[in-house]
């Protein structure tokens, strides 16, 4: 595993409740994220596989763990950048998310990128 700033992926979440989608009768809260991911290294790099952590304001935790990124493997190339939107469910109106993707160089190398902890609430509980 490299630890070198020649490899940077540099990851950016904005996440979004959408009340349309929900059902908080049902204790089915539904949030969108739109991710960035940008190269900042020195060298291209595949993202190969995504592991998410989802919490919810409970303490429940789901872990998803799979190939790409909405059925993508994105190559980026030094200052190019990804970004797609997908979706979760939490059974509470607020919970985080956090995670790592998992990439490799055109040499093999392989290396992680961290997606730091970001909020998933509904906007009312924003104070």
């Amino acid at each position: 595993m490299s630890h070198d700033p020649v490899d940077a992926i540099d990851v950016h979440v904005k996440s979004k409740y959408l009340p349309e989608e929900s059902a908080p009768e049902q204790s089915k809260y539904i949030f969108s994220y739109t991710v960035t991911i940008f190269n900042s290294g020195q060298r291209p790099a595949r993202l190969m596989t995504r592991h998410w952590i989802i919490t919810d304001a409970n303490g429940r935790v789901q872990e998803v763990e799979g190939d790409g990124v909405v059925g993508e493997q994105p190559y980026l190339k030094p200052g190019e950048a990804f970004q797609y939107t997908s979706g979760t469910m939490l059974e509470t109106p607020a919970g985080t998310m956090e995670g790592s993707y998992h990439m490799v160089t055109d040499d093999g190398e392989r290396f992680t990128a961290t997606i730091h902890p970001f909020a998933l609430t509904i906007p009312q509980m924003l104070h």
